[in-house]
This record gives C-alpha cells, sequence and structure tokens, in this order.
C-alpha cells in the first residue's frame, strides 16, 4: 500500500467515525478542483524551498478560507508537518474510492472531447449501471486532445473509444503493412 493509500485509509476511518464522511468527500473534491485551477497552490504544494511551517500555514489559511471542516483542516496540517503535502492528488484519488466503496458506487473516470449535456451524462450513467451492476460516481473531464469520442476508466479497465486511440492504430496498421 503506497503513502497515499495509507493516508487515504486513516482519513476515511477517521471520518467514518466521526460522521464527518460528506463534509471531508466535499472539502477534498474542492481542493483537487482548486489545485487543478491554481499554479499557486501547486507550488505551495510542490515547493522544495519551502518549510513544512510555511507550507502548514499556506494550506491552513486556504481551508480555513475555503470553511473546510475541522477533520480536512486537521488532516491538512498532518500533511504538512509530515512533508506528504506531494501525495495530495493520490490521497485524494484514493479517498474518493474507499468513499465510492462504502456507498456501494463504483467509480467511473469518463473522458469526453467536449463537455457532456446533463442529458447525455444520464444516460451515459444509465448505460455504466447496467453494465456495471452498481451505480456509477461519474468524474466527468474534458480533453481536446482525444478529439472526439469517449474514455471511460473503471478501476483498472479502461474502454477507449475516443477517435485519437482509432486513429493511432489506423497509423499503427498502416505502418506495418
Amino acid at each position: 500500500m503506497d503513502v497515499g493509500a495509507r493516508y487515504a485509509q486513516a482519513l476515511f476511518d477517521l471520518a467514518l467515525e466521526t460522521g464527518a464522511l460528506d463534509a471531508v468527500e466535499a472539502d477534498l473534491r474542492s481542493l483537487a478542483q482548486m489545485r487543478l485551477e491554481s499554479e499557486d497552490l501547486r507550488k505551495l504544494i510542490a515547493s522544495p524551498t519551502l518549510t513544512a511551517e510555511e507550507k502548514g500555514a499556506g494550506i491552513a489559511a486556504l481551508a480555513a478560507r475555503a470553511d473546510f471542516s475541522s477533520t480536512s483542516r486537521k488532516f491538512l496540517g498532518l500533511l504538512a508537518v509530515n512533508r506528504r503535502l506531494g501525495a495530495l492528488p493520490a490521497i485524494i484519488a484514493a479517498f474518493s474510492g474507499l468513499a465510492a466503496k462504502h456507498r456501494g458506487l463504483v467509480a467511473a473516470q469518463v473522458t469526453t472531447a467536449v463537455a457532456m449535456s446533463a442529458d447525455q451524462s444520464a444516460k451515459l450513467a444509465t448505460a455504466l449501471r447496467g453494465a456495471l451492476g452498481k451505480d456509477p460516481q461519474i468524474e466527468a473531464r474534458v480533453d481536446p486532445a482525444i478529439l472526439g469520442g469517449i474514455r471511460i476508466r473503471v478501476g483498472s479497465r479502461l474502454y477507449d473509444a475516443s477517435l485519437k486511440s482509432k486513429l493511432d492504430a489506423l497509423k499503427f496498421a498502416l505502418k506495418r503493412a
């Protein structure tokens, strides 16, 4: 079990014990979105020149401003003190998986070239429910690099119906001929 998974398991157990599972999950989802959108936050997390105290102060200020739960704030402080803020993406992913499993959901990362409409998302959720036998927790991503189509990752399985992969397969086949 890697560092991210161990920290995620500890946070999950604590959140479950204290009844703060929904709040912590929402906080981590917000933090993941902030990390994607903020270059400054990514630098704070990854900087080798900042001390643990400086990182802790920065992450504490962010958590306070975002009105995170006390469990999330304490956990982020612990990560800063232990110099494990760099493991945040792995921790968030592992925690999401644990929470989904606890709720009887299966996590599915769906990547499309353009954002899906609400109707498309609902139809996809219905199709995944039928195929997986469980309710999917869909994390939608947009990646114009796939050109068109869809990629769905469920656990370690990848279902790739993207235009980019089809063009790559065609290019490979033409090179072999």
